[in-house]
């Protein structure tokens, strides 16, 4: 079966280094998504994960090794290719964005008529169950400086959507929201990936959450891989502790039976 995306001894370095810092760079990534599969990417700050989305997307190119999108060369791909095949939903969108949820949304049409000035009724039709699906089609009319940032965050996963992707990469998709709508997004999550066989690679430092959607687990850390495979097998304490820098306890949630992750305080 052919990957939905696969990196391929990938490294990236970016062209400067803040004063006092060394030049962060991706070394030697690889590892694939399978069609159906939900992936986590796990990691404390400055491993690279936002490099990962950057390189998925085209935003950045890799300096080494090759990316492939469903088995092509992602450098061979246009942009507008690229996005009918893996849509982002980044953390938020920029404020003071001149449009209404509804016009949003559409936006995420664009890759499929990169040369059209105006959608059509199907496009209208796939941009409205979006919006159903996300639970912010009574928002349409809104414009995104009323929403908070959890309808905000639900607005850009309908845009996403809209878009019809085999993968959809998420940059911690629900860092705005409450536990209601946490959970909720989760749920849709689960739904899109088995019924729709949706690729999803999650990007997150809520390792529990992580844990509960992800059929594997991959844990980078200073721009490289320290270990993928299932949550059970990459949520070890030595291995976290390690990577984290601080002690942890690892359980089992009392439901689900998947790992879960707390910090143990150093004041307790």
């Amino acid at each position: 079966m052919t990957p939905l995306v696969r990196l391929d001894g990938v490294g990236f370095a970016y062209p400067k280094a803040a004063p006092g810092r060394s030049r962060f760079e991706i070394r030697d990534l690889s590892f694939a998504v399978a069609p159906g599969e939900v992936l986590g990417l796990i990691g404390p700050n400055a491993a690279g994960k936002t490099t990962v989305i950057h390189l998925l997307s085209k935003v950045l190119t890799p300096s080494r090794g090759e990316i492939f999108v469903e088995g092509e060369p992602l450098r061979s791909l246009g942009r507008a290719e690229v996005a009918r095949r893996v849509a982002v939903v980044p953390q938020d969108v920029a404020q003071g964005f001149p449009y209404t949820v509804g016009e949003l949304v559409l936006m995420g049409r664009f890759a499929h008529a990169p040369g059209r000035f105006f959608e059509s009724a199907a496009d209208a039709r796939v941009a409205r169950e979006a919006m159903r699906l996300t639970g912010v089609e009574a928002l349409a009319g809104e414009t995104l400086g009323r929403l908070s940032g959890g309808e905000r965050q639900r607005v850009v996963l309908a845009r996403a959507l809209a878009q019809e992707p085999r993968l959809l990469v998420l940059d911690e998709p629900t860092a705005h929201m409450d536990l209601r709508y946490q959970a909720e997004c989760v749920g849709l999550l689960r739904r899109l990936n088995r019924e729709q066989g949706l690729g999803i690679l999650l990007v997150s430092h809520d390792l529990n959450m992580a844990a509960e959607l992800s059929d594997r687990l991959l844990l980078m850390s200073g721009g490289a891989a320290v270990t993928t495979g299932t949550p059970e097998e990459v949520l070890q304490e030595s291995t976290l502790e390690r990577v984290y820098g601080c002690r942890v306890v690892v359980d089992k949630h009392p439901a689900t039976h998947r790992p879960t992750v707390n910090v143990a305080w150093p004041d307790r």
